[in-house]
């Protein structure tokens, strides 16, 4: 199924259904493929084709989702850019891909110029969603653009065409283009929509950036059900939020660790607070067990799913909320419809409790990396059946006697110290079991003796605990070598353009200290 037919059967089974809510914006399905319609009919006029890309710079806004799909009812491949985006890596996606288009507001015309000029791409067709003096000379205003003829799709390619260019968030190196089909995409969102047990009638709040998969998925969704979905900017502001969810009913809410973590350091909020909430999601990182038991009970009636993935596959595990106190450790077991096992450096399954690679296998596995046959062939193998490629995720993992899977780390996250290999997740599942421990992040640093250090920033909401008291604690659950060596407090977190932790950024952090 071609995704921009997501919109198109809902836009015709429910065309008054509210699709988005944005501040005081409110779009029905009606207007919602009326605009796209209209905005693809204005691209096509101004050379946007099939397998064309096109840029959609903008941050959580109606506008954005409306460019989104104008973007494949023409036929093209949509690469959404985080609006936090700086002009050199905007030049760099620029010459990298080589939109015919991007679509972007009127506060980030000015990274637009200097990233045209910086790629060489001057003659980038830009559509500006209006600021108050309108377009400026040399772009359209979006406005003016979505009052073109509407595009009929129906002619449209193939499902395997491509429908999304995404780009990982390039912590080291340049950024990499994850190409996914139209077939990728449907694939992964029937799964997800499948065990979530999602309907017509959710109301999902996301304040996620429609940049990260994540909250894209949440749109992708929202308009293959033909539900409502409130877009956000932002969860700076917790308690208004919650009123928002009140007001508009909300009944799912896809988290992020470190708006978990925002949470549970509100002193006043009762159960049962939410009292529309059928669910939460959580992924991008795993949730401390102790934070996984206080928004359990925070939300009794709330259904919470812990989950695994990677941009390169979408998803790639869930666990059954049934399933969260017997295994309060685990991301679960496959989504429906694709397969994941852990296996050793030959590509052999491993045993149950034995660490290994993580490899997916299914039909929502990228195509490769965009003009990047070294980095595909590292990560895409041979699969099983003929022509397959599966997806060897870097990440390790090992599996219990149930077949349930448990993160262990990043494979370049290992920190190596006295000679023995330490997983940063395992020392900092230590460190939320102190109580006052609201976030934390282990790194490990360059020592002539140790030949790494174990180095722990975090974030306290206690007054009275001390670096001291934290390694105390650890040297009472961790074997030495395993304890920290130096402990810092912060009162925030480094994070990546998607709102997670960054263990690179803390790294840095640590070492311009202890140099």
């Amino acid at each position: 199924m071609r995704v921009e037919t997501f919109l198109a059967s809902s836009a015709q089974h429910d065309p008054d259904r509210i699709a988005i809510i944005a501040g005081d914006q409110r779009l029905s399905y009606r207007d919602f493929h009326a605009k796209a319609r209209a905005l693809a009919g204005h691209l096509a006029a101004h050379g946007v084709a099939r397998n064309d890309r096109v840029l959609v710079f903008m941050d959580n806004c109606w506008e954005a989702a409306v460019a989104i799909f104008a973007t494949l009812c023409a036929g093209a491949t949509f690469s959404p850019i985080n609006a936090s985006t700086k002009a050199g890596k905007l030049a760099y996606i620029i010459g990298n891909c080589e939109p015919r288009a991007i679509i972007t507001q009127a506060r980030l015309l000015p990274i637009v110029e200097e990233a045209r000029i910086l790629s060489g791409q001057s003659t980038l067709h830009v559509v500006s969603a209006d600021g108050r003096a309108g377009a400026p000379e040399g772009v359209t205003s979006l406005t003016q653009a979505m009052m073109a003829d509407p595009v009929d799709p129906a002619h449209h390619g193939t499902d395997d065409d491509l429908a999304m260019l995404i780009y990982t968030s390039g912590s080291t190196g340049q950024p990499k283009g994850v190409m996914m089909t139209h077939r990728n995409i449907d694939a992964a969102s029937g799964s997800i929509i499948t065990y979530l047990r999602m309907q017509a009638d959710d109301i999902i709040l996301n304040v996620l950036p429609l940049a990260f998969d994540y909250g894209l998925y949440q749109l992708l969704m929202c308009v293959r059900l033909g539900a409502t979905l409130v877009l956000e900017k932002s969860f700076a502001f917790p308690r208004a939020i919650f009123d928002i969810m009140r007001r508009e009913r909300v009944t799912g809410l896809p988290l992020v660790p470190t708006m978990a973590a925002l949470i549970l350091r509100m002193q006043d909020l009762e159960p049962g607070f939410l009292p529309d909430l059928r669910f939460l999601t959580n992924t991008a990182a795993a949730l401390p067990e102790d934070h996984i038991a206080r928004l359990s009970a925070l939300f009794p009636d709330a259904r919470l799913y812990s989950m695994y993935g990677l941009t390169e596959c979408k998803r790639c595990t869930y666990l059954p909320p049934e399933e969260l106190h017997r295994r309060p450790g685990s991301v679960g077991i496959a989504i429906p419809g694709t397969e994941a096992v852990v296996v050793d450096e030959n590509g052999v399954p491993v045993a149950p409790g034995v660490t290994g690679e993580l490899v997916i296998r299914g039909p929502h596995v990228m195509q490769g990396y965009w003009r990047d046959e070294a980095a595909t062939q590292a990560a895409l193998k041979p699969g099983k059946g003929p022509g397959e490629r599966q997806l060897h995720t870097g990440d390790l993992f090992r599996v219990d006697e149930d077949g349930f899977l448990y993160f262990v780390g990043r494979k370049d996250d290992i920190i190596k110290t006295r000679g023995e290999k330490v997983a940063p997740k395992e020392v900092e599942a230590v460190l939320y079991a102190l109580p006052g421990i609201a976030e934390a992040v282990v790194v490990g640093l360059a020592d002539p003796v140790l030949g790494q250090a174990i180095a722990a920033l975090v974030v306290s909401d206690r007054d009275d605990l001390t670096a001291r008291d934290i390694q105390a604690h650890c040297a009472r659950h961790l074997e030495d070598f395993m304890v920290p060596a130096a402990v810092e407090f912060r009162t925030s977190l480094p994070r990546t353009d998607t709102g997670k932790v960054s263990r690179r950024l803390a790294a840095e952090m640590m070492k311009e200290r202890t140099l």
